[in-house]
C-alpha cells in the first residue's frame, strides 16, 4: 500500500517548524516539536547494584539520550542510553541501556533498573568499562525483539582489542534480554575480514504490516544498513548473524558517505532502522557538520538529520537524498549539555494512532521528540 505524508501542519504554541518545510513526497514528514523541552531527562534517585563495580551506582544520574524505540501493547516503548555519574567528561562515563514507556508520546514512566549492561557474562570483554550504548530496536515477525547497539570496552585491562563494534539482543518483553555478541564475530570470535575495527550504529530495514512495523525481507535476506563514517549495508538470515556487503574489491560497499559544503560533511551515521514504502527504503540518518567544509547554515560540529530514498529491490542504490537537514538543533536542551556545539541525533522511529513519533537525542545529554501525521 502506497505512503502519503500529511503536508498540511497544524501549528499551536507549544510547536516549532524546521527551517526544511518543503520535502519530496517519498520522505516522511514534515516534522514539528510538540513540546519545547525534553521528553526524557537525568535522575538521580534510579539505584542499581552494578555487578562489574559491585556496588550501588545512580544509573541514569548524568545523561540520558540516544533513543530506540518501539510500540509494545499499544503503549510507546523507549530504550535510552543512560550514563552514570562516574565519569567527567563525554566518552569516560559507563553507559547503560534504560527502558521508559508512555501512552502519549510526550509523558515516560521510566523502568528502576536498566535492562541492558555489563556484566559478569561472555561479553564483559567487548562491554567493560564503556558500557551499552546507542540502541536501535526492531520488532521481529513473530513478535520478538531484536536491539543492536553499541559494545564499547573503554579501560578494559584485559579484554579483547580496544574498539567500539556492533553487539545484538533479543528479548520478547523488552525488559528480560538475551546477548548474542558481536553481528560480524566470525564463530573462532574474530571480526570478519575488512569490518573496521571501530564500528557502529545498525538499522534493520522494516515494513508497515496490520498497522506496526516489523522486519522486512527483500530478496529472502533482512538488510542492515551501518556504519558511522560512510553508511554501509549486511544481510542476514535470523537477524543475530550478519555477512557485510562487498564492494568489488572486496572491501566495505559503501552507500553513501560525507559531502562536502553540506550537514553531512564529516560524518554520516545511520539513524532509526529504515522504512520500506512502494517508493522504496527511506533511510533516516544523522550527519555530522565539518567546521571549515561543511554548511554554513547549520552550527560548526553540528550533528543534524537527513534522509535518503535507497531502491526497495536493490537496497545499496540510492534514489535521491536531501541536501538540506530536515531536523537542526535549536532549542536550548539540544545545544546545552555534554556536546554543546548541537546535536540532534535520532534513533527512534514508531507509528502510534497515525502518527510518525521520532525520538532523538540532544547535546549527548537529553531526549527529545518530533511528530508527524501519517495518511494511506
Amino acid at each position: 500500500m502506497k505512503f502519503r505524508f500529511l503536508l498540511i501542519l497544524l501549528i499551536s504554541p507549544a510547536v516549532h517548524v524546521f527551517a526544511e518545510k518543503t520535502l519530496p513526497n517519498w520522505a516522511i514528514g514534515p516534522f514539528v516539536r510538540p513540546v519545547n523541552e525534553p521528553v526524557i531527562k537525568p535522575v538521580s534517585d534510579l539505584t542499581f547494584d552494578c555487578p562489574m563495580r559491585r556496588q550501588t551506582v545512580r544509573w541514569a544520574e548524568s545523561h540520558t539520550f540516544n533513543p530506540a524505540a518501539v510500540v509494545r501493547n499499544k503503549r510507546i516503548c523507549v530504550l535510552f542510553r543512560a550514563e552514570d555519574g562516574t565519569g567527567d567528561h563525554i566518552g569516560r562515563y559507563t553507559s547503560r541501556i534504560g527502558l521508559a514507556v508512555s501512552d502519549d508520546g510526550i509523558t515516560f514512566q521510566l523502568s528502576p533498573n536498566p535492562v541492558l549492561y555489563p556484566a559478569e557474562d561472555s561479553w564483559k570483554g567487548y562491554e567493560w568499562m564503556g558500557g551499552c550504548e546507542d540502541p536501535r530496536v526492531v520488532e521481529a515477525e513473530d513478535g520478538s525483539y531484536v536491539m543492536y547497539y553499541t559494545m564499547w570496552n573503554r579501560d578494559n585491562p584485559k579484554g579483547v582489542e580496544k574498539a567500539a563494534r556492533i553487539g545484538v539482543a533479543t528479548s520478547r518483553d523488552l525488559k528480560r534480554w538475551i546477548k548474542h555478541g558481536p553481528v560480524f564475530a566470525t564463530e573462532e570470535g574474530r571480526m570478519k575480514p575488512g569490518v573496521p575495527r571501530w564500528h557502529k550504529a545498525a538499522g534493520v530495514v522494516q515494513k508497515l504490516k496490520n498497522g506496526r512495523l516489523i522486519t522486512a525481507k527483500i530478496n529472502g535476506k533482512y538488510w542492515m544498513y551501518w556504519g558511522e563514517h560512510a553508511i554501509r549495508l549486511a544481510t542476514s538470515t535470523d537477524l543475530v548473524h550478519w555477512e557485510p556487503v562487498r564492494d568489488k574489491d572486496g572491501g566495505m560497499f559503501e552507500v553513501i558517505s560525507p559531502r562536502k559544503g553540506c550537514f553531512d560533511s564529516l560524518l554520516t551515521e545511520v539513524g532509526p532502522p529504515p522504512v520500506l514504502t512502494d517508493d522504496g527504503i527511506v533511510l533516516i540518518y544523522n550527519g555530522k557538520n565539518d567546521r571549515t567544509d561543511g554548511d554554513s547554515s547549520v552550527g560548526a560540529g553540528a550533528y543534524a538529520a537527513g534522509q535518503i530514498l535507497l531502491d526497495k529491490e536493490d537496497p545499496g542504490k540510492v534514489l535521491d537524498r536531501l541536501d538540506k537537514p530536515f531536523l537542526v538543533p535549536e532549542l536550548e536542551f539540544e545545544m546545552t549539555g555534554q556536546y554543546k556545539q548541537g546535536t540532534v541525533f535520532a534513533e527512534g522511529l514508531i507509528l502510534h494512532n497515525y502518527q510518525w513519533f521520532l525520538y532523538y537525542g540532544t547535546a549527548d545529554t537529553y531526549v527529545g521528540v518530533v511528530t508527524a501525521p501519517f495518511k494511506r
